[in-house]
């Protein structure tokens, strides 16, 4: 091992660590012959050396007879009734995991075709370098631990990072946490070597990987490398042959949402970049950000000045709106049509956000009912795609910065050559199995070569250790045993939300969260934050039915009213923290005389407040009326969750087969996957729920105001949820509903 470092070999790192941990191996050849089989240390530095150092164990091997390669891998069954190699464990330890293998296996020896074909993940987590005391097993733990043993001696480093490996349906997204190992120092080789080893582990058990994923980082693209895998933008080499020297082809792909981030960075950095003859400029997407609200002239036409009083649409950008997307195009094109002088000559910028756009569609195809460029990767819509990749190359490698040099050649360089990676490997994987004959699927589900489904798992495995800080090597483990004790292959998909990120859907809106026009907007203008503190209803005067008194001085138009009102602050609530483009716009009422941009809402405003659309007044009224019918029990005050939840159902039962209720949404069903709880379906209870806790918390409050004398009010039509001076302001026909 010391001429093995002295030759440059093998690093001093890794040569140090086993110098330490197996000093009490026997070092002499005839030692090694004599024996009958490999003893559990030696296994363990056969492990530990081919993963750090393959070139390395090759030299070695070639003086001391150690194991073949292929046996590191090798499963052989125990007892009929589980998998196991040198690098598997049981119950969710370190390495791979055996009953996860042994799961995927009986789904393939079944028949199920969705299983044959994966696309393999692989991510890092920084983890706090501590030691505890395990009393289960009596042993001191965070150390380093590959799966074929703890790596404890005084002189070895402790685990600073996990390595965590996941399979991915591409057909049906079932997802498979294969294992994952704790080290102290991360190398593109020690990624590419588990890359190898999981590979080799799913072929034996009949799972075909087609590609595999790996995050848009420095480390990223030095795992890439390791494997084989060309950067030039010239010539592009996205496959590489498993195993090494053989003919069978694997393709690499980048997340492309930290590729989207890089090249957001490239163009923050250059300011200006020459495309084709044509201008982008960060400037223009800093000016629609800050955009500040503003009113809105009239449109011209028949219906024009309809709108009296205090009613008024205003020009409100939609933060939650994704940079790369079609909707920030469109705004940009209609402010320069509106003559806004900070947007003229911005057709360069919009022509590369509306590239961007398409390149991010394709690359998130998410469920097979999807059409377009939006849809799963099909024989059909190959010819759109591939124009679309030729476009995204002929524009790419001839962006200029200022000085003239080639941006895909610069230090910022690496967004841009992963997305051009990731267009070669989409179209290499389109013709080798898409249109091969027998082909394993007849469609590829594109958002499986991303790392969201990864992400959405070590969320989850967060929420299980706590959430607070980096978690030590105990509490991982902790965690992802928990998680892996009750994981299911099926491709049933959990929970999504639009408000927290509990869907794979969800968990790439969360990570794009830097692409969005408010954290432009909060970076270039710190001081002005998204999130608007809203005063609470109870002080606000929000006309509440629960006590007797109001419902005796209360007449149908002022109950109206207050639902109204009510609906308003729910509104203002939900934007605040909602990160869906779509579903933030469908929460306000739109003018349907101007031109839809997803990224610019026409909000109509009544006396300085943004009014709700229709379909949000439609939910609060209809749980409004449910509430009078059965929430009446006990004192009409006090409401457990249960109830609660009996409310919601009910609400849900008198909204059922209501097709016009949130119209906006109806192709938005897709854009995840396709549950019960969607983001439609999500929304609705987002706002019935609100509303029942603005109406069962606050009613006590109130009525005990209203008994000691402490609230006082001239009118008899009770108080609202707004001040006082918007009292006489008379909704909308279209909000009063049923």
């Amino acid at each position: 091992l010391r001429e093995l470092a002295e030759q440059r070999r093998l690093p001093e790192e890794t040569a140090g660590l086993l110098q330490a941990q197996f000093s009490d191996l026997p070092w002499d050849v005839d030692s090694w012959r004599q024996m009958a089989e490999y003893s559990p240390e030696m296994k363990q530095f056969a492990c530990v050396l081919h993963l750090y150092d393959v070139k390395a164990y090759d030299y070695l091997r070639k003086t001391f007879p150690l194991p073949h390669p292929y046996s590191l891998t090798k499963q052989v069954c125990i007892h009929s009734e589980s998998l196991s190699s040198w690098l598997s464990n049981k119950e969710a330890a370190a390495g791979f995991s055996s009953d996860m293998f042994l799961c995927l296996q009986e789904k393939v020896e079944r028949g199920e075709q969705a299983y044959l074909c994966c696309a393999l993940l692989l991510q890092e987590v920084s983890l706090c370098k501590q030691q505890e005391w395990d009393p289960q097993t009596r042993r001191l733990t965070g150390f380093i631990d590959l799966g074929a043993g703890v790596l404890d001696a005084d002189e070895a480093p402790l685990a600073s990072e996990a390595i965590v490996l996941m399979a991915v349906g591409i057909s049906s997204l079932w997802t498979a946490p294969l294992g994952c190992f704790f080290v102290s120092s991360v190398t593109g080789c020690l990624l590419a070597q588990l890359l190898h080893q999981a590979i080799s582990k799913l072929s034996n058990v009949g799972v075909r990987v087609l590609a595999v994923t790996s995050g848009t980082t420095a480390r990223g693209a030095e795992t890439a490398r390791a494997l084989g895998i060309r950067m030039d933008p010239d010539r592009i080499q996205c496959t590489f042959q498993h195993p090494p020297g053989s003919a069978h082809s694997i393709a690499f792909c980048f997340d492309v949402c930290q590729a989207l981030q890089l090249v957001r960075n490239a163009l923050q950095c250059f300011q200006r970049i020459q495309a084709l003859g044509d201008t982008v400029q960060w400037q223009h997407v800093v000016e629609l950000a800050a955009l500040p609200e503003r009113r809105a002239a009239e449109p011209r036409g028949p219906k024009s000045g309809r709108l009296g009083g205090e009613e008024s649409y205003h020009l409100k950008v939609n933060l939650a709106a994704l940079l790369f997307s079609e909707g920030v195009a469109a705004a940009l094109e209609h402010l320069q049509e509106l003559g806004l002088a900070a947007f003229q000559n911005c057709s360069g910028t919009v022509g590369f956000v509306r590239l961007m756009s398409r390149l991010c569609d394709v690359f998130h195809g998410r469920g097979p009912y999807r059409r377009g460029l939006e849809g799963p990767l099909l024989a059909g819509n190959y010819t759109k795609i591939s124009q679309l990749f030729n476009e995204a190359k002929n524009l790419f490698i001839t962006l200029t910065d200022a000085a003239g040099s080639c941006v895909v050649k610069s230090k910022r360089r690496l967004g841009f050559l992963s997305l051009l990676l990731n267009a070669e490997s989409l179209e290499w994987l389109h013709t080798s199995y898409v249109c091969a004959e027998g082909a394993p699927s007849p469609h590829l589900l594109t958002h499986a070569f991303s790392l969201d489904p990864l992400e959405l798992f070590l969320r989850t495995l967060q929420q299980a250790w706590g959430g607070a800080g980096t978690p030590t090597c105990a509490a991982f483990q902790a965690a992802y045993r928990k998680l892996l004790a009750g994981w299911s292959l099926e491709p049933c998909p959990p929970r999504c939300s639009p408000l927290s990120s509990t869907s794979s859907f969800d968990t790439a809106l969360s990570c794009k969260r830097e692409l969005t026009l408010g954290s432009i907007r909060a970076q270039c203008n710190p001081g002005c934050g998204r999130t608007v503190r809203m005063e609470q209803p109870c002080y606000a005067g929000l006309l509440l039915q629960g006590s007797a008194l109001s419902n005796a001085l209360t007449d149908l138009s002022q109950c109206r009213q207050s639902v109204t009102r009510a609906a308003g602050f729910i509104v203002e609530q939900l934007s605040s923290g909602l990160q869906c483009e779509a579903c933030l716009a469908s929460l306000f009422e739109a003018d349907e005389r101007r031109p839809r941009c997803g990224s610019l809402l026409y909000v109509k405003r009544l006396g300085g407040v943004s009014l709700p659309s229709a379909s949000v007044c439609r939910v609060t009224s209809v749980t409004e009326r449910v509430l009078n019918l059965y929430g009446k029990g006990g004192d009409g005050i006090r409401t457990t969750k249960l109830q609660h939840l009996a409310l919601e159902l009910r609400v849900f039962q008198e909204l059922l087969g209501d097709s016009s209720l949130f119209p906006s949404l109806t192709e938005h069903l897709f854009d995840g996957e396709l549950c019960l709880d969607n983001h439609y379906t999500i929304l609705v209870k987002e706002i019935t729920r609100r509303y029942l806790n603005i109406r069962t918390n606050h009613t006590r409050h109130l009525s005990s105001m209203y008994c000691c004398g402490r609230c006082k009010s001239k009118q008899p039509g009770g108080t609202y949820l707004f001040p006082a001076a918007l009292g006489s302001c008379q909704p909308s026909q279209s909000h009063l509903g049923s």
